[in-house]
């Protein structure tokens, strides 16, 4: 009984798809020129930039200092006495473990803030790829392929809903 129902329940099904992927409205968008093209995408960078450069400047001049001091070190570590070639060497290690800290916490809180930026832009694009769905009536809109044929690609027209929704 199963050897017969598994065959027959296979071409019912093909029937089924068959008859209904002619009347499948199929549409395909393109995720990451959305994410490269859209106006929220950029100004949701000039915003993170805006909000890190301060921090990004005070790494960039500790960085700068860690390596004058080290520079200074590797130049008169002949010349110094043994306990003060210890205190430069401490103070060289206490700035580079300061400057690897920073640099971690300033990785980590830029990551969490391009991520909520990232969630906040992908939600708008999906609303407006949902609208366009249903107001042209697709019956499935893909965002990731291998292969999809251009006549099916609504890319532009999502990045120019989004452009006409920042204004």
């Amino acid at each position: 009984m199963k050897k017969v129902f598994a065959p027959l329940l296979a071409v019912a099904c093909m029937l089924i798809a068959g008859s209904v992927s002619a009347e499948v409205k199929i549409g395909f968008v393109n995720s990451q020129r959305i994410l490269n093209d859209a106006p929220q995408a950029a100004k949701a960078k000039k915003r993170l930039e805006k909000e890190f450069e301060k921090r990004d400047q005070e790494l960039l001049k500790l960085s700068k200092q860690l390596q004058a001091v080290q520079e200074s070190l590797e130049k008169s570590s002949a010349t110094l006495s043994e306990s003060e070639r210890r205190n430069k060497e401490r103070e060289f290690n206490e700035l580079n473990r300061d400057f690897l800290r920073k640099q971690r916490e300033f990785k980590e809180d830029l990551n969490l803030r391009q991520n909520e930026e990232m969630a906040a832009i992908y939600e708008r694009v999906n609303k407006v790829i949902k609208g366009i769905a249903e107001a042209d009536k697709y019956d499935i809109i893909f965002q990731e392929a291998v292969y999809a044929n251009p006549r099916i690609d609504l890319t532009d027209k999502i990045i120019k809903a989004l452009a006409d929704s920042a204004k």
